[in-house]
């Protein structure tokens, strides 16, 4: 009998008792000194100082016996960082603050605890999850890898780590999430197999499957990969070429490229001192294959309808490469995106960029500086996301503006994204715009968004009243942790008619975070 048949044993015997039950005797326990109720005492005493002890179980022959988990590489987080990671894996719902508390860990070069290594590894197991799954595997260290090697609900972490030992089998027998995982992994390390690998599967894949595959080419992604893509540009499956052309669109010097410039030049020339577009006629089976859908997304919004030829105007120069414009209209970026902008067929009668002289002039500067920021996410072109941040439209789309700032270099975001702040007075727009800023806000932009913030606490407007939470949720979220002590002693002293609770809720939460960034520094 092995000892956790022997505890079930005994346990069994106290639950019915000894009269109905007798306890098999155990060698290592006192010789029975009494009755059968004290011999039960006896021996369940000794089973659970074993157990306690961590005395390993007796296992048959017929049994395999897992290798154990390979020697942990990276130190463990403290007792009070370990201690608040447990609180935020038992909060219900989505905590931001497990994210932050999982990237800060990452990054400080630190691990999660064994005993909550179940519960990381739950969090990324669905779609929603996904994002985390980077950091949280490299907060599992090698114990993580071991525990998903042995459980297929885990398994996703092995696409994001090289140190699993079946890790070159996954591409052979995974699921397509895991070979997708894994290929973008190896697309990081090197990106030229990962293209041969796919390329040997190419044609037995369904649709799906290369799709996903195919959308891990934005990692690596080089000229080295544009025919490959332009096959693709081909593919029976829509995904696939919608996926092909997106990735070409992101790449500067192909064939691809040179197609749209030529496009493009038709499309939005110069006149002295002013932009004038001119949107496409018509639609062709050269356009779709180049990725332009005869309904381009977007091209209904709710309250306004940009119309099917602006949504084709769009696509063409959000898909042409940004070189093509200094040489083409003669000016480079910082002065192109000052220029007003006209329509050919409204003529020179509309006014200044931004100007409020018709609806046409500002759908029109709306296309070319929309098409623009697009452009430069797609191919990180960090003078044209500058010059877009300090001058461009940003009313239609704010989001994309926002975006613009993960393209600079990380030292100089907080101040392109202040600059861009203080061009936007309207609180609601500040805050679509806020969203896509991504955090810890520091220097400039902490103190231009905790001004406006704090300008928006004082006044009254009902708009202000919706916009305020909003606001609040990004400083609570967004700001340094290392700012977010002094900025709650700040928001605690302003008042905030009709916003008290949300003010103190915000305080809390930069007091909270503070605290938990704290706790995890060795």
């Amino acid at each position: 009998m092995t000892r956790e048949n022997a505890w079930d044993d005994h346990v069994g015997a106290a639950l019915l008792g000894t009269g109905r039950r007798t306890p098999a005797p155990l060698p290592e326990a006192p010789e029975p000194d009494g009755d059968a109720a004290g011999r039960l005492l006896d021996q369940a005493a000794v089973l659970a100082v074993g157990r306690r002890a961590g005395l390993l179980p007796h296992v048959p022959d017929d049994v395999e016996v897992l290798a154990p988990a390979p020697p942990e590489e990276l130190p463990v987080v403290p007792a009070a960082a370990a201690q608040r990671l447990d609180g935020l894996l038992q909060a219900p719902g989505a905590d931001p603050s497990r994210a932050e508390w999982l990237e800060t860990a990452a990054r400080l070069g630190l691990r999660v605890p064994p005993a909550l290594l179940p519960a990381v590894l739950d969090l990324g197991r669905d779609g929603a999850g996904r994002p985390l799954r980077p950091v949280i595997a490299r907060v599992a260290g090698r114990r993580g890898v071991w525990l998903a090697l042995q459980n297929p609900r885990w398994a996703y972490l092995l696409g994001y780590t090289g140190d699993a030992p079946e890790a070159d089998d996954i591409w052979q027998t995974g699921t397509r999430d895991q070979r997708a995982a894994h290929l973008e992994n190896l697309r990081g390390t090197d990106p030229a197999a990962a293209r041969e690998a796919l390329l040997e599967v190419w044609e037995s894949e369904p649709a799906p499957a290369r799709a996903a595959f195919l959308a891990t080419f934005a990692t690596g992604l080089s000229l080295a990969d544009a025919a490959f893509l332009e096959d693709a540009l081909t593919d029976r499956g829509k995904d696939v070429r919608q996926h092909a052309a997106d990735l070409l669109a992101a790449l500067p010097g192909t064939a691809y490229g040179a197609r749209m410039a030529e496009r493009a030049r038709d499309c939005l020339r110069r006149e002295d001192d002013r932009l004038v577009t001119g949107k496409p006629d018509a639609h062709d089976d050269a356009l779709a294959r180049d990725g332009v859908p005869f309904q381009p997304g977007g091209t209904f919004l709710p309250g306004r309808n940009v119309g099917t030829r602006a949504g084709w105007l769009r696509e063409i120069l959000s898909r042409t490469p940004l070189a093509t414009w200094p040489d083409h209209l003669g000016l480079p970026p910082e002065r192109l995106v000052t220029l007003p902008v006209t329509d050919a067929a409204d003529g020179p009668v509309a006014a200044r960029r931004g100007g409020r002289s018709g609806a046409d002039a500002e759908d029109a500067v709306h296309d070319v500086h929309v098409s623009w920021a697009q452009a430069a996410l797609r191919q990180r072109d960090a003078r044209w996301a500058r010059a877009l941040l300090a001058h461009g439209e940003a009313s239609q789309r704010p989001e994309i503006f926002g975006e613009l700032v993960t393209v600079l270099p990380p030292a100089d975001r907080d101040g392109a994204a202040a600059v861009l702040a203080r061009r936007l007075t309207d609180p609601a727009l500040l805050c679509r715009v806020l969203h896509r800023v991504p955090g810890p806000w520091s220097g400039e932009l902490a103190a231009t968004v905790t001004a406006a913030l704090a300008a928006l606490a004082e006044r009254p407007g009902n708009d202000d009243r919706r916009s305020f939470p909003g606001l609040c949720h990004l400083v609570e979220t967004r700001l340094d942790p290392a700012l977010a002590a002094d900025a709650a002693d700040r928001f605690a002293d302003l008042p905030a008619p009709a916003q008290e609770s949300r003010r103190d809720a915000l305080v809390a939460v930069l007091r909270t975070r503070h605290a938990m960034i704290k706790e995890l520094i060795p």
